[in-house]
């Protein structure tokens, strides 16, 4: 994340050395020459622009380019030093997943074309927080001690809802938790500690635990909402063995943090 740093060098110095040796007068019957030469103007050849800009402070902000990631934008500023912080329970897919993610995402696009899958899936026990990066191990060792007790648990998540960021500039859709939420909140209770020890913004009151499996840019809440959500959640309902499918395993907790990956086992 940090730079090297530069190393300048000043207009001064070793440059007026060299010049005050050019401009020396050799002594007369030194090394056997007996003729005094004239001593040489002082002058300064000028310095190519390409030099003079060479350690100008290159470290600029960075642009935050929509374009370079399907148009999302970033829900705070990005800083050097600073991480991006998430704390989630990963969901590891299966085939018949899969398989019915193939019938409801197509669906979907009737709606909403612009509709894209998720590329990887998790139910979330934090909000996005940003930490220096000095604070990251303290804070993953805070979540790890309270994260030691904590069992295993089986839950499902059948119910499909429409989400939107807080800022509604994407809108999700998700199948929501619907047994298994004691459990869920038993364990944002404990990343809420954490957090406030470190000072950061906990969870929202009366979450909606779920597992977001498509995302588009923009509030899309009124093409989906409706027709389309009923549709969709027939489709979950008749889908084979659906109730089996959507039941899942919650083993571990996973804290990522800028490009960092944490992970701490239930037990």
């Amino acid at each position: 994340m940090s730079a090297a740093p530069l190393v300048g060098y000043s207009s001064s110095g070793s440059e007026d050395e060299a010049g005050a040796g050019a401009g020396a007068q050799a002594q007369p019957g030194a090394g056997g020459c007996g003729r005094a030469q004239s001593p040489l103007p002082s002058q300064r050849l000028p310095v190519p622009d390409s030099v003079l800009h060479m350690f100008l402070d290159t470290e600029e902000e960075p642009v935050d380019d929509p374009e370079k990631h399907g148009g999302r934008v970033r829900t705070f500023p990005h800083e050097r030093g600073n991480w991006a912080t998430h704390v989630y329970v990963p969901y590891e897919t299966r085939e018949e997943f899969l398989d019915l993610l193939d019938v409801l995402l197509p669906h979907a696009q009737t709606y909403v074309p612009r509709l894209v899958q998720m590329e990887a899936f998790h139910l979330s026990l934090s909000q996005s927080v940003v930490l220096r990066h000095h604070w990251i191990l303290p804070f993953v060792q805070a979540l790890k001690d309270r994260m030691a007790s904590f069992q295993r648990f089986f839950f499902t998540a059948n119910r499909v809802k429409i989400y939107t960021n807080q800022e509604k500039t994407r809108t999700f859709i998700g199948l929501e938790v619907t047994s298994g939420h004691t459990q869920f909140l038993d364990l944002v209770s404990e990343v809420d500690r954490v957090m406030e020890e470190f000072d950061l913004t906990t969870f929202y009151q009366a979450p909606s635990f779920h597992i977001s499996l498509a995302w588009c840019v923009d509030d899309a809440r009124l093409q989906l909402e409706g027709q389309c959500l009923q549709e969709l959640q027939n489709i979950v309902d008749e889908f084979e063995d659906s109730e089996m499918v959507l039941r899942a395993h919650a083993e571990q907790v996973r804290c990522k943090s800028g490009n960092k990956f944490f992970s701490m086992p239930l037990m």
